[in-house]
């Protein structure tokens, strides 16, 4: 089908695990007739589980791409990780649509990941739809669920279409005013509908007023609805069970009729750098203009290579187009364009703006890269995506000798493929180090070593992501001097350091008077505090949130070098620090356990044993509790096998980074007592 930009819809599905995401992204394909036959997570079959991870764990750990056509539109469709381990695709993927489609399990309700996902699509200013599956099953308890939606996320949450004859069908309650459902008469809730949609803009509110319903244009009723999706004045809530197709078709002709294209939805935020000053920019989805397109996603493809998928916003990617690569000078030729199928990577010629589409054997792209056709278009950005930080950490090393550059080169494209996946080289050490946002997340990516890319790992246990900082204002000295018979070294450093507020970083200032440091050795001082930055001061661990002024020195006209001055301005650093009150910092993370209601005391009990502070227990239907804490990263180790032990295997837990804060002294004595640095001679 040839489509314009106009006839494109992007939707992610998101959602809680197991919430049925991956079956109504086969259902969906199969009503538009993209596949043939849905397949199933139990038989390995779907288009976006491919993984032989994947199908071996019966979730999805990476998002799954396909579109479909349905009456006159092209539907680019993502699939997400419900993991909170995962989150990293799916965070990436929500830079790419304009819908995000949250699937919610008629029997379970509202779970966290429901809220999670919510929170992030409404922070990225997209339209949410939230989709209701399993309608048919025996448990479901479609009024329920929807009176837990508008409870949860407000009165803007209304249905477009309603379950009936016990979840075999759906009735639509926006364009129809008659009828019953299993939710009750169709007329109530289609009322609720266009009062909610015509308050939205002025005149069409009036011309409501004045003419009633039958008063109002298709066009008013169109332009209004998509006004209340773009303001989250209205989350649609729609009823489907993907697993026997009632409400997929449904879905489709909504998304056609009701969701926004690219021209319609919330524009894009890019920006231009100039200088250290950022300018908004607007990308228009005209198809003659200059091209901008961004990378959201990138696959090492062990047959076709680096592939980077990318969302077009302007302008038209062809065949033989040349592109550059964010600003870099030489430009590169696209001579394959391609559509995904999840695995599959159907050849095309062109993408318009709107469309989704990847390159092949680009080695320059990464992940949000920005693709542009003139250097106009250097220093674009499109606005970061806001990802949680990786906090658990793993050393690593190649399980076999010779296989230790083969190991660096899989590590560095398992992190090009996740922004949530890090690679650090420790110096000290000289350990190798993985972080991502679980243990199970690391888990995953060392099978992927193995399966992937044919490289064992030995690993340590994890490391904590601790820093550390000082809680008082102190002045450091420091004389750095050699003499070795030929010329000599000479700096002499006297600074301030004070702390920062949590979270503010390191400044480094320069209130030197007279001349008494050389403006050419500054840098100099500033490269050896960092280097205690870098290293820390009292247990190894790198230093934030201070501040550090450099008031006064001296230096010799013949000794003074860069090197006396790195030695002398680390030696002063450490001198005020150890003045400061050094304090170790540890991570607290957002703790939210899912468990039946009967293991509660067993919980709580574990937590108050792990410095947890309990913030809140809820409710949910099955005679499940929510259990809302923070807690100390470092006292998280095992929790996952503690919680299932207790729970019987039926408790679940996700987190979230929140904040540093010291650690209790005895915990920072054993730290300092633990590290043991080389001391340097002076």
């Amino acid at each position: 089908m040839s489509y314009s930009t106009q006839d494109i819809r992007n939707v992610a599905l998101a959602g809680h695990p197991a919430a049925g995401k991956t079956t109504l992204f086969e259902a969906l394909l199969q009503a538009g007739g993209a596949i043939q036959t849905a397949g199933t997570i139990e038989r390995g079959s779907t288009i976006s589980d491919f993984d032989p991870i994947e199908k071996q764990r019966g979730h999805s750990l990476d998002v799954g791409i396909a579109s479909t056509d349905h009456g006159g539109i092209h539907v680019n469709l993502i699939d997400t990780p419900g993991y909170p381990d995962f989150r990293g695709p799916a965070l990436s993927a929500l830079a790419a649509v304009e819908t995000v489609a949250i699937v919610v399990d008629a029997d379970s309700g509202i779970e966290y990941g429901t809220r999670r996902m919510m929170e992030y699509a409404k922070a990225r200013n997209l339209c949410r739809v939230l989709v209701v599956n399993k309608i048919d099953h025996a448990d479901a308890d479609s009024a329920r669920v929807l009176a837990e939606l508008r409870e949860t996320f407000g009165n803007e949450c209304l249905p477009l279409n309603l379950p009936a004859d016990g979840g075999k069908s759906v009735i639509d309650c926006y364009g129809n005013s008659s009828g019953n459902s299993d939710l009750g008469a169709v007329a109530d809730w289609h009322q609720k509908i266009i009062d909610q949609v015509v308050e939205v803009n002025e005149k069409v509110m009036e011309h409501y007023l004045d003419l009633g319903e039958g008063g109002l244009s298709g066009g008013e009723l169109h332009d209004a609805f998509e006004e209340c999706l773009r303001e989250g004045h209205l989350v649609p809530v729609l009823f489907c069970s993907a697993r026997s197709g009632v409400g997929i078709k449904e879905l489709l002709d909504v998304a056609e009729k009701l969701f926004p294209n690219p021209a319609e939805a919330n524009p894009p935020s890019f920006h231009k750098l100039n200088g250290q000053d950022t300018t908004p920019i607007e990308a228009l989805p005209d198809a003659s203009r200059h091209v901008i397109a961004d990378v959201f996603k990138i696959v090492n493809d062990p047959f076709v290579g680096k592939l980077g998928i990318f969302r077009v916003y302007q302008g038209t990617v062809k065949k033989d187009t040349q592109l550059f690569v964010d600003d870099g000078k030489k430009p590169f030729k696209v001579g394959h364009l391609f559509k995904l199928r999840g695995k599959e990577h159907i050849e095309i010629d062109q993408a318009v703006p709107g469309d989704i589409a990847a390159v092949a054997k680009v080695e320059e792209l990464h992940f949000d890269a920005v693709l542009h056709d003139r250097h106009d278009e250097d220093q674009i950005h499109l606005a970061p995506l806001d990802f949680p930080k990786p906090m658990f950490g793993l050393a690593v090393e190649a399980a076999h000798k010779g296989q230790e550059q083969k190991l660096s080169t899989a590590l560095h494209k398992l992190a090009e493929e996740d922004p949530c996946f890090t690679v650090e080289h420790e110096a000290e050490t000289n350990e190798t180090v993985i972080r991502g946002l679980s243990d199970l997340h690391l888990r995953v990516n060392i099978d992927r070593l193995k399966d992937k890319h044919g490289v064992e790992v030995k690993s340590r246990p994890p490391r904590i992501a601790y820093r550390e900082t000082v809680a008082g204002k102190a002045e450091g000295h420091h004389r750095h001097k050699k003499q070795t018979g030929g010329a000599g070294q000479f700096g002499e450093v006297f600074l301030r350091i004070e702390p920062l507020p949590r979270g503010g970083g390191f400044e480094f200032v320069d209130e030197v008077k007279g001349g008494t440091i050389p403006g050419q050795f500054m840098p100099a001082v500033e490269k050896g505090v960092r280097q205690v930055l870098h290293h820390g001061a009292v247990a190894g661990y790198p230093m934030q949130d201070v501040r550090v002024i450099v008031y006064d020195g001296k230096h010799h006209s013949v000794d003074s070098k860069e090197v006396a001055f790195v030695a002398a301005g680390k030696k002063a650093f450490l001198d005020a620090i150890s003045k400061a009150r050094p304090q170790v910092l540890e991570p607290i993370v957002d703790l939210e356990v899912n468990a039946p209601e009967q293991h509660m005391g067993d919980i709580s009990g574990g937590l108050a044993s792990k410095r947890a502070r309990i913030n809140g227990t809820d409710s949910t239907r099955g005679n499940e509790i929510i259990v809302r804490a923070q807690v100390p990263l470092s006292e998280l180790e095992g929790y996952a096998a503690e919680l299932k032990s207790v729970t019987a295997g039926r408790g679940r837990y996700s987190l979230d980074f929140s904040h540093y804060e010291p650690v209790p002294p005895q915990v920072q004595q054993k730290l300092i007592e633990t590290y043991k640095p080389k001391m340097e001679e002076d």
